[in-house]
């Protein structure tokens, strides 16, 4: 029987698989190394030899501390110094005696803590509880600061901060240069100010006239927003029964800064024209008076200020102490030594500045003492006294000679320096208004 199915022979395949088996595994091969000859083309040399950084495992970090820094607590107490504080009562709390020693000792070149007055503020800061700082104001203008810096204190004396404005101020007079300041809103600060720069040429007690004005360029100071008194006066004038005076302030070279008119001259004298300020004469230079405590008629070389308990007492010019103490007749008493033979003395005072003593030098308007009534006396007032050679004069009737003029190669500089400040005197509205003011009472 024919079929037409014929099954392949199986030898034969076998023989056909066998010869090509070779090839195929060559394509193989092949096309497996050009694959891997292309992924690592595209692979970086970093790549190839870094292995990809995992995240650590939370077993492997290392434990993080969640406790805070402790907080450094500062506080700072500010109060004002009462009377019969010392450094002890104030700081007793803080530091050792034998801290309060050191510091005390330390501090003498800079500034005697025995200095500390009732009515000063200060600020004592603390930190975690212990002494860190001590700031006490000396003065309007400086302060000190005492720092601890380890085991040791740090002390000095800074200025204190101020924001100053420029102003011209200005009034007329009809009773005394006190009221007309305080009467434009200005303090008797100003009043002050003005006083001490004339003050040897006007008697601000005797020579004052209603109508006498004034005017000044000054820098008013201002602390955390607040007004806080004056600096310096930068230019002045003062137009008395008729005279105008004039006054700038300039540093000639390395003297001290002080007031000369607009040639260069120095107003400042030898001697001032009144140991104080703002009072009234109760007793004349004249050799015949009646003594109200003796009853008996004497001289009295001398010029008699009466003035309230502890008014301060200035001393007229340079010189040195030669004789300090108390007497039945003078009371608490200083005599003070110039050049040219002069001597002034000073007596009924209630109680001397601090630090005066025997040969002690004193300037020109320096504090010496306060007025009182000690010795024969019947009421607080200051008797003043003056002598030449031992010989008693007038005060009211020398005339001291000026204090050097601004040098002649610093002249031009002066002049320069000086003229815009007198310029803001000649434009402000103030003086155009004095002068309207003279022009109509002497054309009426």
């Amino acid at each position: 029987m024919n079929r037409d199915y014929n099954p392949p022979n199986s030898s034969r395949l076998r023989r056909g698989g066998r010869r090509h088996l070779p090839v195929l595994l060559t394509a193989l091969i092949a096309v497996v190394a050009v694959g891997i000859f292309f992924h690592r083309s595209s692979v970086t040399p970093t790549q190839a030899h870094l292995a990809p950084e995992q995240p650590p495992s939370l077993s492997q970090t290392e434990p993080v501390s969640l406790e805070a820094a402790p907080e450094i607590e500062r506080e700072t107490i500010s109060g004002v110094i009462s009377p019969g504080d010392t450094l002890s009562a104030l700081l007793g709390d803080y530091l050792s005696s034998q801290e309060i020693h050191r510091l005390a000792q330390k501090s003498r070149p800079v500034f005697p803590l025995t200095g500390i007055c009732a009515g000063q503020p200060f600020e004592l800061c603390l930190q975690d509880g212990d002494f860190e700082s001590f700031l006490y104001e000396i003065n309007r203008n400086e302060q000190l600061l005492i720092r601890r810096s380890g085991e040791k204190f740090e002390i000095s004396r800074i200025p204190i901060p101020f924001t100053v404005e420029v102003e011209v101020v200005g009034g007329t007079i009809s009773s005394s240069l006190f009221n007309a300041v305080t009467a434009i809103g200005e303090s008797a600060e100003l009043a002050i100010k003005i006083a001490d720069i004339f003050a040897w040429d006007i008697d601000f007690i005797r020579d004052i006239r209603e109508g006498d004005s004034f005017q000044a360029l000054v820098e008013k100071r201002f602390r955390d927003g607040n007004r806080s008194g004056y600096g310096r006066i930068l230019a002045a004038e003062f137009i008395n029964q008729g005279n105008a005076h004039r006054a700038v302030l300039y540093q000639d070279g390395d003297r001290r800064p002080d007031y000369f008119d607009p040639e260069g001259t120095s107003l400042r004298k030898a001697f001032l024209r009144a140991p104080l300020e703002f009072t009234r004469i109760s007793s004349g230079f004249t050799m015949r008076r009646f003594h109200p405590v003796t009853k008996t008629w004497r001289a009295h070389p001398a010029i008699d200020y009466a003035a309230p308990t502890g008014t301060p007492i200035m001393t007229v010019g340079d010189g040195t102490i030669a004789r300090i103490g108390y007497t039945n007749a003078n009371g608490n008493y200083i005599q003070v030594r110039h050049a040219n033979g002069y001597a002034t003395m000073y007596l009924h005072m209630s109680r001397f500045a601090q630090g005066m003593k025997q040969g002690k030098q004193v300037r020109q308007g320096e504090v010496i003492g306060y007025v009182g009534a000690t010795g024969l006396a019947t009421g607080p007032h200051l008797c003043f006294r003056m002598t030449r050679n031992g010989e008693p004069v007038n005060p009211q009737r020398i005339r001291p000679p000026s204090a050097p003029a601004v040098t002649a190669e610093n002249l031009e500089d002066f002049k320069a320096a000086t003229a815009p400040l007198l310029a803001r005197l000649e434009q402000s509205g103030l003086r155009q208004a004095d002068l309207a003011s003279d022009e109509s009472a002497q054309n009426p």
